[in-house]
């Protein structure tokens, strides 16, 4: 009866021109959709306490719908001065002592929508904002718990930026602080008509560009970026709540504090601005200065970085920052090979270090062989380790440097392909000094690495200790094979006791005290299952080989109350991955151990509408870097059918009743199973790009341009065979979708294509939402869309 019911309301929905308001999926999904979640943990950098955050599942349409600006790259909410979807909202905080104790409520403001916090250096105290209707407050927090204290007078500008507009200022005393510049004026209004034509003109210089949206479009976006995105740097005591300014009001994208306290490293953009490219891409200048905004010395003065190629980087110095244990010394890298990935070179990077007061030359102290990715600095000593990339190879190689002795040889710590899960060495563990600046955490000759230890039977996540002399590393801790525990953070300096976080596929995630060699664990936390249900499912890692005789596998998720022999409705899920290797391809990731949570619209709510679902099953597109994508659509067949006749071969899926789904690449994904194979009986497609004209620079790791392998670009669209839809296929899409290449206009062009041609198909367009669905109401359509289109289609009788 409520499968009639579902069918004839989806048939009425459907009629042309019809109003459709948002609807709901069953009770059961309902109830777990709005089960509350257990809180965040953030640990204090002296490890003694943990702040324990209660966070917004999903916000209301409403909430949505308010007014934004969306220029420059950016969405701007031009009430507050803050973005205009905060992707963290915290709504109540505790704080607990690790060592034991209660937690303890800390009281927060009415309706709070706070940020992430920010710890001070000595982990006594912490920043956080709050975002209400009109500005983004300030607020500080302390671990002795009691209530938030606001600092009175300030309004942050959260517009622009990385991250939070607030960071400690090279201690525990002071914040640096983006504020809104006070008397700023009304912001500027719009021409009451045009002044002339928008014009955009080129030089003849190519200039390839990714399909950025949201951009400037004419003179009064621009009037308006510099009103909303220029800031008033300031410092503020945290004692007195006492501002200081610092320098005058700019579009100061980036100020990171020296280690002294006395020199500031800061980025502004300025004009002329492009209507191509995003804010990050617009002319900048990067100083330093002194604490009364005084410019001490200039970096990098760079104009419009619109001639930069695909994969490239820009010339002069990048990734530019403070080395943390110095008290004013920059550090960066510079292109050897004027940032081109495809210009033969013996080094790509360099290495440069120059210290206060910046009057000599920079000094170079490292060479790299290909591109270089980053620095993760030593606690003493010197020590730095950088790492390197080669994409022709996708490989990654790390050495281990002294920065104060260029002549001693680096010493190669890795050298693998960035996808050999089973050989990843992880990543150091880190300490935040007492200025507030990370490093990689010493114990004499020793550091320290946490890893996801993938192996053929799942992840069993590690503890590594390394010593710098041999470069041999010893296991302090493995997860078991039942549960699954990872490490935390680190509660002395020799490793030997930690916090890590442990669960089961029948135990939610807790913290737990642990000490090597033991295994005995001491609870911190003691969070419920807010979703029993849920631990009905059943789990099972599935391995199998397609026909050319590379491994695959897929995570066989059966539904509550599933009986042994029964064939189910099936939904594949999957998201195709390019590798350079078959090996590296049938890796195994992820694992069975842990605990079935659901969020957002995830495909594995239909579980509880009885589906089986073969969830995130690998389908590797192997080859080399540079014409992989010419065997797309034959690798794509060849591993969905080895999915679905695996399924079928284990008895738990009827081959008459399999659906195909994925959202973005995945969404692409499904499209191309629909039109070149019958497969499926339907197909739920979300958020993905079918025109690869309309990403004629490049998508996924694909580097050649559409003029360089047009027939290429045309096989891989969906677009193209459109004709040969001849299974059903939803098309869902965020209405203001703002991901680089899948404009909402793909899911309207596909629709028509396949309409036209006779095919069945439903789209829906959800109001207000960019590339992942946010509202509550949207999760809850989009779950009542794929559970009705999927009902439809597999379960109804008269199936197609």
């Amino acid at each position: 009866m409520r499968l009639l019911l579902t069918l004839c309301l989806f048939a009425n929905l459907s009629a042309s021109g019809a109003e459709v308001i948002y609807q709901k999926p069953p009770r059961e999904i309902l109830d777990v959709l709005n089960a509350p979640a257990a809180p965040t943990p953030s640990v204090n950098p002296s490890k003694t306490h943990v702040l324990l955050m209660e966070r917004q599942a999903n916000p209301g349409i409403a909430q949505l719908a308010a007014p934004v600006l969306r220029i420059a790259g950016l969405r701007i909410n031009p009430a507050n001065n803050g973005p205009h979807s905060p992707t963290v909202v915290v709504t109540g905080l505790s704080v607990k002592r690790i060592d034991g104790g209660a937690a303890v409520r800390i009281a927060v403001p009415p309706g709070a929508r706070l940020g992430s916090p920010v710890w001070s250096p000595d982990g006594k105290t912490f920043a956080i904002s709050n975002t209400t209707a009109s500005a983004v407050e300030l607020y500080v927090g302390s671990v002795s718990g009691a209530a938030l204290r606001k600092v009175p007078g300030v309004a942050l500008n959260d517009a622009v930026g990385r991250g939070e507009p607030v960071r400690w200022l090279a201690g525990s005393k002071e914040l640096l602080v983006n504020l809104v510049p006070g008397g700023r004026g009304a912001a500027p209004k719009p021409p009451a008509a045009p002044a002339g034509p928008n014009v955009q003109e080129s030089s003849g210089q190519s200039g390839p560009v990714r399909t950025y949206q949201d951009m400037l479009k004419n003179p009064h976006d621009e009037k308006l970026f510099e009103y909303y995105c220029t800031s008033q740097l300031a410092s503020i005591d945290v004692a007195t709540g006492k501002v200081t300014p610092i320098g005058k009001p700019a579009v100061v994208t980036e100020a990171d504090p020296a280690p002294d306290g006395k020199h500031l490293l800061v980025t502004t953009v300025h004009g002329p601005y492009s209507y191509l490219h995003p804010y990050t891409a617009f002319p900048k200048e990067v100083e330093v200065w002194d604490r009364s905004g005084k410019l001490v010395y200039k970096v990098k003065s760079s104009p419009l970085e619109d001639r930069v190629p695909i994969d490239g980087v820009p010339t002069g110095p990048r990734n530019i920052g403070w080395r943390p244990t110095e008290g004013a010394a920059l550090v960066w890298w510079e292109a050897l090979d004027g940032g081109d990935p495809k210009r033969k070179v013996g080094f790509r990077d360099r290495l440069t270090m120059l210290r206060a007061p910046f009057g000599g030359q920079p000094v170079e102290v490292y060479k790299a062989q290909h591109r270089a990715r980053r620095v993760i600095y030593g606690e003493s000593g010197g020590l730095a380790l950088v790492s390197d990339y080669d994409r022709d190879r996708r490989w990654t190689q790390a050495f281990l440097i002294y920065l104060d002795d260029p002549s001693a040889k680096p010493k190669p710590v890795w050298s693998l392909n960035t996808q050999d899960r089973y050989r990843d060495p992880g990543q150091p563990v880190m300490k935040r000094l007492a200025t507030g600046d990370l490093v990689m955490q010493q114990s004499g000759d020793y550091v320290f690495f946490t890893g996801n230890g993938a192996t053929p039977q799942g992840d069993r996540p590690f503890l590594d200790r390394k010593d710098l002399r041999t470069l041999e590393s010893e296991r302090l801790f493995r997860a078991g094979e039942k549960g699954y525990e990872s490490v935390v953070a680190l509660l002395d300096s020799d490793g030997t006791k930690f916090l890590t976080s442990f669960e089961t596929p029948d135990t939610p995630p807790n913290l737990f005290v642990r000490t090597k060699g033991s295994e005995d664990r001491v609870a911190v936390t003691d969070f419920k299952d807010p979703a029993p249900i849920l631990r009905q499912i059943k789990r099972q890692l599935v391995t199998y080989k397609r026909e050319d005789g590379v491994q695959l596998s897929f995570t066989l998720f059966l539904p509550p109350g599933y009986k042994q022999g029964d064939r189910l409705p099936t939904i594949l899920w999957a998201y195709p991955l390019e590798y350079n290797d078959a090996d590296t391809a049938g890796q195994i990731g992820g694992s069975t151990q842990r605990f079935v949570t659901m969020r957002g619209a995830s495909h594995l709510y239909l579980l509880l509408s009885g589906y089986a679902i073969l969830n995130d099953a690998t389908i590797p597109i192997v080859g080399d870097p540079e014409t992989v994508n010419n065997t797309y659509l034959e690798q794509l067949v060849m591993g969905a059918k080895a999915a679905v006749d695996k399924a079928v071969e284990m008895g738990v899926t009827d081959r008459e009743r399999v659906g195909v789904s994925g959202h973005s690449y995945g969404g692409f994904m499904t499209a191309n199973l629909l039109a070149h194979t019958r497969l499926f009986k339907a197909g739920v497609a979300r958020s993905g790009a079918y025109m690869r004209t309309l990403t004629p620079f490049g998508f996924q790791s694909e580097r050649r341009t559409y003029w360089q392998a047009r027939e290429m670009y045309t096989k891989v669209s969906p677009f193209t065979y459109a004709d040969q839809i001849k299974d059903p296929i939803l098309l869902i899409h965020g209405e203001t979708d703002n991901n680089t290449g899948t404009f909402p206009i793909n899911s309207d062009r596909l629709y028509q294509a396949v309409r036209g041609n006779g095919g069945t198909v439903r789209l829906v367009f959800l109001p207000y939402e960019a590339h992942g669905y946010a509202a509550k109401e949207s999760i809850e359509h989009t779950l009542w869309e794929m559970g009705a289109w999927f009902d439809k289609y597999l379960k109804a009788p008269a199936g197609r």
